[in-house]
């Protein structure tokens, strides 16, 4: 296991800033489509916001309590509360803070090093309460920013309404699908044995590859929406079902209820509409190719239709723009794709024995739930 560093607690700050400042900046972007008149644009922004924080929150304490099975039960209740209340994420950084202070700053220091809680502990659980975040605001991203990402960009096309909240809540979601797909990969590496480094160089390919992909799908899907509503509402569920079928078919195994395991099969059916990931840390070279194949395939059908069907609405030029920008975004996100999985993506998965043996060197140092938790989540 890799160390927790200062670099990374400066991180997990800016991260906590960022995640405040986006919700200061959903609620201002929908207060001004609310004060405009544009009612369902402005409930459309808080619903996805509802819904998101909803989930994250359902998520979160399921992993409280399957954390703190068998302690004080009034710590659960106290717990479900905050939950309840939709700030157990505060409860999440706080931890964050609490042990990645220690484990950047104070591990070194002869005092704070006890026999109970030895470096390399200090190190796991930092890593640890840092890979939970980063799981729900992935699960954040693609239930709120993404589609919020989307209705924006949306408007923007359709009605050539612009305006400084607008650019603000656009420039804050690609932040968002940013930090959160590179934090997440930068856990991942972190968390399980058989993973290098993430360095700078492999970190901007794999950021450049996810959010040019994204953002090229968000353009085809925002242009046969702007064509007829019917048709993209009706693209999007087949493509949930299609990704909640495969999900089904690699047998999950995240969750400890049958419930929650449902309820995770539904969420990562809802990421697989815009990015892809493996949800069982298998061989990834066919399905990704299926997967990015069907993409261009789409956006290249989608463009041609446009171009026989464009609404007398859309002026030329804009359609031009966005479709130079979509094809331009795909190619290039697939060249970062093959970039990435040649030269920097990792080939060996961490193994079960390497997991449930020894944690960083420690014989009999074993967390069952979190490694679980995360060797069986979405490993890309």
């Amino acid at each position: 296991m890799m160390k927790f560093t200062k670099q990374n607690f400066f991180f997990l700050v800016g991260g906590i800033i960022i995640y405040i400042v986006d919700i200061g900046v959903d609620f201002w972007v929908a207060s001004k489509y609310f004060c405009q008149g544009q009612y369902s644009w402005s409930i459309l922004i808080l619903c996805f916001r509802a819904l998101s924080s909803l989930i994250t929150q359902i998520f979160s304490y399921d992993w409280f309590k399957n954390d703190w099975e068998g302690t004080d039960t009034g710590k659960l209740k106290w717990i479900f509360l905050v939950h309840l209340f939709q700030c157990g994420i505060f409860i999440r950084y706080w931890f964050a803070l609490k042990y990645g202070c220690q484990a950047a700053f104070k591990q070194n220091s002869s005092r704070d090093a006890s026999e109970t809680s030895p470096p390399n502990v200090i190190q796991k659980q930092a890593v640890d309460v840092v890979t939970d975040i980063n799981m729900l605001r992935i699960f954040k991203t693609f239930l709120e920013t993404a589609p919020q990402l989307f209705i924006q960009i949306y408007i923007f096309i359709e009605h050539d309404k612009n305006n400084f909240c607008q650019y603000a809540a656009i420039i804050m979601s690609f932040c968002g699908i940013s930090i959160s797909t590179v934090d997440y990969q930068i856990s991942l590496r972190k968390s399980l044995p058989d993973k290098d480094e993430f360095r700078v160089l492999p970190k901007l390919v794999y950021l450049f590859y996810k959010l040019l992909t994204i953002t090229s799908w968000i353009l085809s899907i925002s242009l046969i929406t702007i064509l007829s509503v019917r048709s993209s509402v009706i693209l999007l569920i087949f493509l949930w079902i299609c990704g909640f079928a495969w999900t089904l078919k690699q047998h999950t195994t995240f969750c400890k209820s049958k419930k929650m395991e449902y309820l995770y099969r539904t969420v990562v059916g809802v990421i697989l509409i815009f990015t892809f990931f493996n949800v069982k840390g298998r061989k990834t070279k066919v399905c990704i190719s299926i997967y990015y194949a069907t993409h261009i395939v789409v956006t290249l059908g989608i463009l041609f239709v446009y171009m026989f069907w464009k609404p007398s609405s859309i002026e030329e030029i804009h359609f031009i723009i966005v479709s130079i920008l979509t094809i331009l975004s795909l190619v290039l996100g697939i060249i970062f794709l093959v970039v990435y999985y040649r030269c920097f993506h990792p080939t060996t998965y961490c193994r079960p024995q390497a997991c449930s043996d020894e944690v960083d060197g420690e014989t009999g140092q074993k967390d069952r739930v979190e490694i679980s938790r995360f060797q069986n989540f979405i490993m890309q």
